[in-house]
């Protein structure tokens, strides 16, 4: 039987590869990575990196790599970034894009214009994030009802997301939540911070009030535990957050700032007592996908997406009083929590990255050989579920909790 034709593939709106930030990059990489594999021309647009004093890479495990500018500010950075790929796109044609996260859906219309077949990556729930204020909230909004008008196919990477698309704009996604490794985790880089295994609590996360590194370390201080907390991470644009969370330690909690050595990353997860995981609006997480992989014992902020993921291998909190609780649990329950730990890697096989890249293959190709969508919902938000700007809020939408995630609908990052 012929193998079906390589595509050319475009992937769009992300800070580029190698992933050194989030989810949308991490999904690049190991989805473009296994595309390339494959023999698909896989173009990945990225942004250039201030003061570089070395040329950048003009590819990346078989990814053909495209470097332009972006504005360095908080509310433009992104979308300067996607108007010049895509311009650039426009004139380097392929047969199906992949632009990632709605905010940058104001910018669709050029890439129909142009006839190329494109499905967005919607992410979470942008809008609930405290960092942006009225108008930022109201943008983010806007921008989900372009990305349901002008995209021919969406994807949700969480079963809460493809849930609020079709309650909010009628509108049907494809699931593909990320991949979890599995990974074969040692503990022999542990002492360069001074640590052993199974002998410190972790907290890996982009310091954003979503995801709760304030509550996780004020519950942690209020608590009697032992071990001592180490908190990975930080955050552009979030000085006065950083400083708020950095405030709550005491001399049990140690602040390691970004880690973007994904062996002693990965070391952190496998050889932490606990894993505690606050993160609220962003859909399945990648962190909290590898530390599924890599057998850690989680305990999660209580939201569907959380629970979606974790199921019964997970505990949960709401609250500072339940941090400090789940904390001094697992330390006077060792053993239990190295239960859930062993039962989370047996949830993980379930988020597996070459499932992932097939699911995207399937979609490319199907966009590439039947073109454009050509009936596009309305992108207006139903009556019953519209929200009004002026009483839009940081709070956590509530979702149908599903029975159980989907076994064959799974997507990936360090500080995410």
């Amino acid at each position: 039987m012929p193998r079906p034709a390589a595509l050319r593939v475009a992937l769009v709106g992300t800070r580029g590869v190698p992933a050194r930030y989030g989810g949308f990059e991490t999904c690049v990489e190991e989805v473009g990575r296994r595309l390339a594999d494959r023999g698909h021309d896989v173009t990945v647009y990225c942004r250039s990196i201030p003061g570089a004093t070395e040329p950048p890479a003009a590819s990346f495990l078989g990814m053909r790599l495209v470097h332009l500018p972006a504005a360095r500010t908080r509310s433009l950075e992104t979308l300067t970034h996607s108007a010049l790929s895509i311009g650039h796109l426009l004139t380097h044609r392929v047969d199906a894009a992949v632009l990632f996260n709605a905010a940058n859906s104001p910018l669709l219309p050029a890439i129909r214009v142009a006839r190329i077949p494109v499905v967005t990556h919607v992410d979470g729930l942008e809008w609930k994030r405290a960092k942006w204020g009225a108008a930022g909230r109201r943008y983010y909004r806007a921008a989900e009802s372009l990305a349901v008008r002008w995209s021919d196919a969406l994807i949700a990477d969480a079963q809460g997301i493809a849930d609020y698309y079709r309650q909010e704009f009628g509108a049907g996604t494809e699931l593909i939540a990320y991949g979890a490794p599995l990974l074969d985790v040692r503990a022999d880089r542990l002492a360069e911070l001074g640590l052993t295994a199974r002998g410190y609590h972790l907290v890996v996360a982009r310091f954003e009030p979503e995801n709760h590194v304030h509550l996780i370390v004020e519950g942690y201080v209020a608590s009697g535990a032992r071990l001592p907390l180490v908190v990975v991470g930080s955050a552009p644009y979030a000085d006065e957050y950083t400083a708020r969370v950095r405030a709550l330690g005491d001399e049990r909690v140690r602040f390691l700032g970004g880690v973007y050595d994904q062996e002693l990353l990965d070391q952190l997860y496998g050889s932490a007592a606990t894993y505690l995981h606050g993160h609220s609006v962003g859909g399945t997480n990648p962190s909290l996908l590898r530390a599924l992989g890599a057998g850690a014992a989680a305990i999660a902020f209580d939201v569907d997406f959380n629970r979606e993921v974790l199921e019964g291998s997970g505990v949960y909190f709401a609250t500072a009083a339940d941090v400090a609780a789940r904390v001094e649990e697992a330390e006077a329950g060792p053993e239990a929590a190295r239960r859930r730990g062993r039962l989370a890697r047996q949830r993980a096989a379930r988020y597996d990255w070459e499932d992932v890249a097939d699911r995207y293959e399937e979609l490319l190709r199907r966009l590439a050989v039947d073109g454009r969508r050509r009936t596009r919902p309305s992108g207006r938000r139903r009556p019953e579920t519209a929200v009004e700007d002026g009483a839009i809020t940081g709070t956590v939408v509530a979702l149908p909790r599903p029975a159980r995630p989907p076994v064959r609908e799974t997507l990936p990052g360090a500080q995410q």
